[in-house]
């Protein structure tokens, strides 16, 4: 039941709540009267006659309707109270010793093992680094202690809620000094708790992991049944489809089972020299086939940042990993209060600059960052994958305040570039943030001189169709920039006006054709339909004749794209501010 003025009624002096719960059951700020409510305008005052006001923000809040309890302490109680003080004490010199067995981890030996030879930082470090600060709710540090099967120290994770850039997240860390980072039957039930918490309150979740996967001896209590290790990677799909964030940073080992939550969360940062991936270890590989091979040729920072594609951030230091951590929850679409004294910042570089930057021809196209960092606030953005299919520049920035994400042409449109592109558009779909794309693409298709190269090509026009896909079907608003070329099937990756952007505009020297003048000489035979087809080229590629045609929505000088795309995204935000989304129906009133 809720308590409510406006749809309840008073009876003997109390308020007789209501059968139906208020449109917003949020919790009330009680006025205790300490402070006058003209120095608190963010509180209500309660009035028989306006049963419901308006906060300063403009949100609807219940009015206080507690009562106050006396709370004071009664002679007839001390003997009580001395009894329980007593117990007390007892109990918090047990609570004190059971969190020192915590705080120690798997002891000093392990301790000097993990920091000194394996050169890692240790748990409770690595979350100082990650948070805000240390102030961080910590569920059930106690749990593994003194088991059937022995005493695995806060269950060899830590798990808990933190503030990281100000939004809270739950984090799940491996404590690598307890049993090496084994997962035992306990280890995979608090991470499951960890994962119930963050769903039933849609946190974000972050994953330290450094695990050497589960302990084998007690594999029938980790592995068959419906709630035990296979779960975590369910949840993580699971909680993927509910649209809740999850990061992994892989700071040790990822081994076995283990290797999947990085590979399953939306974004993976590893650690150089220090974090691996791998279903199987170096001694499993020497085993099978004789050959002895490192843990970083076989599954290191390197492979899986610039060949498998694994993971989307490669840092060189730990201290690097957990800044790429929270950058990435910096990415996230929530939008928090606002400093009202907060200013946008301007990009460190002139607009002015990127006259000179927009491409006269392909061949004259330099690094699309240059052009990224004249359009973002203070020219901060957040690359993703930026070691994989560099001909592609993807991550996040702000414009005006705006969170978008970027994709940017920056070169040919290839096999990798097409994968990370259309994974990252899937990842701006599935956190609601608008994307801004700065299409430049290819001047002609790619020629297929071997079968070498047919293969390839059949790898890149399956790649391609499957960024045509994400962006076909992404949700999110869309916005098109072309300051360039606008040329063959990779403009349709690159959100062309037949995947229907929310807004596409070009450049005066963008050019719009399905060949780019001077680049059909080998489609077409006869000399004369040569000259003739660049001509006819040369003249309807021209961004004013696209626009005279309504094939865009308007040619815009570079200088001013910034304050374009502010506009832009401004106009995309308002709907969600219409409050007659949806029409309530009344129930049917039955006698």
């Amino acid at each position: 039941m809720f308590g409510c003025i406006s749809r309840g009624s008073r009876v003997g002096g109390r308020i007789r709540p209501c059968s139906a719960p208020p449109r917003f059951a949020r919790p009330c700020v009680l006025d205790d009267g300490l402070v006058p409510a003209i120095a608190r305008p963010w509180i209500l005052t309660a009035n028989p006659r306006r049963p419901l006001t308006r906060s300063r923000q403009g949100q609807r809040r219940p009015p206080s309707a507690f009562p106050v309890v006396d709370g004071a302490l009664q002679p007839a109680h001390l003997h009580v109270y001395q009894a329980n003080l007593h117990n007390s004490g007892v109990c918090q010199q047990r609570y004190l010793k059971y969190q020192e067995q915590a705080m120690m981890g798997g002891g000093e030996n392990a301790t000097t093992r993990h920091t000194q030879r394996n050169k890692k930082l240790l748990v409770r470090d690595r979350l100082r680094m990650l948070l805000d600060d240390e102030d961080y709710l910590e569920l059930s540090p106690f749990a593994g202690l003194d088991l059937d099967y022995g005493s695995i120290p806060s269950a060899g994770c830590l798990t808990g809620i933190g503030k990281i850039n100000g939004l809270w997240c739950v984090f799940i860390a491996n404590n690598a000094t307890v049993k090496g980072g084994t997962a035992y039957p306990i280890t995979v039930k608090k991470q499951l708790r960890a994962q119930d918490v963050a769903m039933q309150n849609r946190l974000p979740c972050v994953y330290l992991v450094d695990s050497g996967g589960a302990f084998l001896p007690l594999q029938s209590e980790i592995f068959p049944d419906k709630n035990h290790g296979g779960r975590t990677f369910y949840n993580e799909a699971i909680m993927s489809a509910m649209k809740i964030p999850q990061v992994a940073v892989v700071c040790g080992s990822c081994t076995a089972g283990g290797a999947y939550v990085p590979t399953m969360a939306e974004e993976a940062v590893i650690v150089h020299k220090i974090g691996t991936i791998f279903l199987g270890g170096p001694p499993l590989v020497k085993a099978a086939t004789g050959e002895e091979v490192s843990p970083e040729d076989l599954g290191g920072a390197r492979v899986h940042a610039e060949v498998s594609g694994c993971v989307d951030h490669f840092a060189p230091l730990e201290r690097d990993a957990y800044e790429h951590a929270r950058n990435i929850i910096s990415t996230l679409n929530f939008e928090l209060p606002a400093d009202e004294n907060e200013a946008v910042e301007e990009p460190l570089h002139s607009v002015e600059d990127l006259k000179g930057l927009a491409p006269r021809s392909y061949n004259h196209s330099l690094d699309v960052r240059m052009i990224v960092s004249r359009l973002t606030d203070g020219s901060r953005f957040q690359e993703f994958k930026a070691r994989y299919g560099t001909t592609l520049v993807t991550g996040f920035g702000k414009i005006e305040g705006h969170l978008v994400g970027i994709v940017a042409s920056n070169g040919e449109l290839t096999y990798e570039a097409s994968l990370k592109g259309s994974h990252f558009v899937q990842l701006c779909d599935q956190r609601d943030v608008p994307i801004i794309f700065l299409q430049n693409t290819a001047p002609k298709p790619a020629m297929t001189p071997s079968q070498h190269k047919a293969e390839a090509h059949s790898n890149r026009l399956k790649a391609q169709s499957s960024m045509m896909a994400a962006v076909a079907c992404a949700s999110t608003p869309r916005i098109t920039v072309v300051i360039g070329g606008c040329h063959g099937a990779d403009s349709y990756a690159m959100c062309g006006r037949s995947f229907d952007p929310n807004f596409l505009f070009l450049w005066p020297n963008a050019r719009v054709s399905l060949v780019a003048p001077g680049c059909s000489d080998a489609l077409v035979e006869e000399e004369h339909d040569v000259t003739h087809l660049k001509k006819k080229l040369e003249e309807e590629s021209s961004a004013f004749f696209s626009s005279a045609r309504l094939w865009d929505d308007g040619v815009i000088l570079p200088q001013d794209t910034r304050k374009v795309l502010n506009k832009c995204l401004k106009i995309i935000k308002q709907q969600e501010y219409q409050l007659s989304k949806e029409r309530l129906r009344a129930p049917l009133l039955r006698m």
